[in-house]
């Protein structure tokens, strides 16, 4: 697992000598499998029309790999990157900045045991020596640690394998894997063979959060102010769309064929999930201060595992709420 996250942090940290000048073009990460609201205003062409330019967008696997593909200048805005993993790229001292919480969904990013281990969240301790699959850097990497950590389970007992969901997924059917963790699609197929810990609820409780925001390099940020503010104003305009509800079975059909599922999955997924306002993530609980101190208690995490270095003495700069407090006020 250390090594594994080394090699993530390593990548990021030789990516940044890359130049930065942008392209006159836009290119956008987001996953597969994952349906927003945005993908909406993706499909119908919202956001080329509004920034006059066609986006080229790209699809990942994990939130390190869009890391990796920022620092390398291949993708200027990274749509629902977890926290976790923008957490361990700027512990790297990867210059990115979050701009936009995309979205929270803590029932939506779980460890999964398999059903043939009778285990649960009273003989947790029983995965002790057990084989896991977990994207490392990741918000499930997180929540798999404070999970354990709630547990007592010692996990340097446990054989801990580096694994995108869907990979993750196919090997726990297969039976190759004791637990695996996972968000999504991959998620989705992981509770076919087995049974969750915690339910999000019980892990909100804990102080497991589970968020994507919508991040960027510091550079773009700077030097792109206004396409960063456009694009994030289509954003939250579909967004809003989706939240006031009379325009679902028209979003739903669109979002579910971007997102390369089937209607009935993209509904069951995206009912997990919450899309707050602008004013509400310019708030205190979000891009309004309380973020940065999250941030420092999940770097905190991952050092403690020993999975980075050291966390930042402070994550403030890595917040930029100025593109959409820009917004909010037009």
């Amino acid at each position: 697992m250390k090594t594994s996250l080394k090699a993530i942090l390593a990548g990021s940290v030789m990516a940044l000598s890359a130049p930065g000048a942008f392209a006159a073009d836009l290119t956008v990460g987001y996953f597969l499998e994952w349906p927003m609201p945005f993908q909406y205003a993706k499909a119908t062409g919202m956001y080329d029309e509004a920034l006059g330019m066609e986006v080229n967008w790209v699809s990942f696997d994990t939130g390190t790999a869009m890391s990796a593909a920022m620092a390398s200048g291949d993708v200027q805005i990274s749509v629902s990157q977890g926290l976790p993993p923008f957490v361990v790229a700027t512990s790297a001292g990867q210059d990115l900045q979050i701009v936009d919480i995309a979205v929270s969904y803590s029932e939506n990013d779980n460890c999964v045991v398999a059903e043939a281990l009778e285990i649960d969240k009273d003989s947790a301790k029983e995965l002790e020596g057990k084989k896991v699959g977990v994207p490392i850097g990741t918000a499930a990497h997180y929540g798999f640690l404070k999970q354990m950590s709630h547990f007592g389970v010692d996990i340097t007992s446990m054989e801990i394998v580096d694994m995108a969901p869907a990979d993750g997924a196919a090997a726990f059917a297969q039976g190759n894997l004791d637990m695996v963790c996972g968000w999504g699609g991959g998620l989705r197929r992981m509770l076919e063979h087995g049974n969750v810990l915690l339910t999000g609820a019980e892990k909100e409780e804990l102080g497991i959060l589970v968020v994507d925001v919508t991040s960027a390099p510091a550079n773009f940020v700077a030097e792109g102010a206004e396409t960063l503010e456009a694009f994030l104003k289509v954003t939250a305009e579909a967004n809003a769309m989706w939240n006031a509800g009379d325009m679902k079975a028209e979003m739903l059909e669109v979002i579910a064929k971007d997102a390369g599922m089937d209607l009935e999955a993209t509904e069951a997924t995206i009912g997990t999930f919450e899309f707050p306002s602008v004013e509400e993530q310019l708030g205190e609980k979000w891009l309004g201060g309380g973020l940065p101190a999250f941030m420092l208690g999940v770097a905190q995490v991952f050092q403690e595992a020993g999975s980075i270095p050291a966390a930042l003495d402070s994550y403030e700069d890595a917040v930029a709420p100025g593109p959409l407090t820009s917004i909010s006020e037009m």
